[in-house]
């Protein structure tokens, strides 16, 4: 009841009126008009390709699905310690711990920083990595969004900087159609929540993204027109987001409801991008005990959407697998 990643879960109450919500220990919260999030910055990176090793079978890095296999993609192809720019970098600390006592400064809308004490919150970390130098604290999404809860970065962090004596980095991971995207954070006053800079932000790929014009050429030639279908014509505005939302489908069937609730979208985006799903023919919308519920198609199953990123442009194709 009191998890909201983005911006966007919020309840509408809080939305209303500038509300968000923090945990101070394991049972009690403090509600406020704090400036609890954080936009992501986009920057236009070309994507670093990698090689996968060939004698792991236990990963197939083609057909991730959560968020932990992502992260273990990135570290046995060496995309962790790339970034991280550490040596030996192995996995150390993961799951859930207490957050020890520590207090700290927070933005408010109304412009005024806050006090907050905190003793023993819950605090959950996806990935660990220490190497010679570095700690790296990694919080790992397969979804994307617009903006992300700073208090997934800055409760571990505080709590790790007591602990350990070398340098601390405080990272965040998205996985998406094959691209993973790190953006790496530092907060210049340890003791204020908002103070987090963006160091660097880059993309990794481990598998091949490179488009000819034979490609091109050849997706014209085998390309049967259609009638257009009885659906409203798309309003979304991410291709991304629908490569996203099909990534998740592929995983399990999801309510209106549970998409809104688990992904950076409002009522009225959900319906955006699942009615663009529908109309490429790869999402089907169906009700099961008087609730609506999506699921891709058998025709969803057998494409695979690919969004490839070329010098800095986007370039949309469906491949059939």
């Amino acid at each position: 009841m009191t998890k909201f990643d983005h911006r966007k879960n919020l309840l509408e109450i809080f939305s209303k009126y500038n509300l968000s919500i923090l945990p101070v220990t394991r049972g009690r919260y403090l509600i406020s008009q704090f400036e609890a999030y954080k936009d992501f910055e986009e920057k236009k990176t070309e994507i670093i390709k990698v090689p996968f090793p060939t004698y792991i079978e236990s990963i197939d890095y083609e057909n991730i699905t959560s968020e932990s296999v992502a992260l273990n993609s990135a570290y046995v192809s060496g995309i962790l310690s790339t970034f991280i720019e550490d040596e030996e970098i192995l996995p150390t600390v993961s799951g859930r711990m207490s957050s020890d006592a520590f207090d700290f400064l927070i933005k408010t809308h109304s412009g005024t920083d806050v006090r907050i004490n905190v003793n023993n919150s819950q605090v959950e970390i996806d990935g660990g990595f220490e190497g010679l130098e570095t700690l790296s604290l990694i919080e790992a999404k397969n979804s994307l969004s617009d903006d992300f809860l700073i208090r997934q970065l800055y409760y571990p962090y505080r709590l790790w900087s007591k602990k350990i004596s070398k340098r601390l980095k405080t990272i965040f991971m998205t996985y998406s159609n094959g691209i993973f995207t790190f953006y790496e954070y530092d907060f210049q006053n340890p003791e204020m929540y908002n103070s987090l800079t963006l160091i660097k932000q880059k993309k990794y790929s481990i598998e091949e993204t490179e488009i000819s014009l034979e490609n091109i050429l050849e997706v014209l030639k085998t390309t049967r027109i259609v009638n257009e279908p009885e659906i409203p014509f798309p309003q979304a505005d991410s291709f991304k987001r629908i490569v996203n939302l099909c990534e998740i489908l592929n995983e399990a069937e999801l309510s209106k409801d549970e998409i809104t609730a688990n992904y950076d979208f409002d009522p009225r985006q959900t319906n955006y991008y699942t009615d663009a799903g529908r109309y490429l023919g790869l999402i089907e919308k169906c009700r099961e005990d008087g609730q609506i519920i999506f699921l891709l198609t058998d025709e969803g199953r057998r494409w695979e959407c690919k969004l490839f990123c070329v010098n800095g442009y986007s370039q949309h194709f469906i491949y059939l697998l």
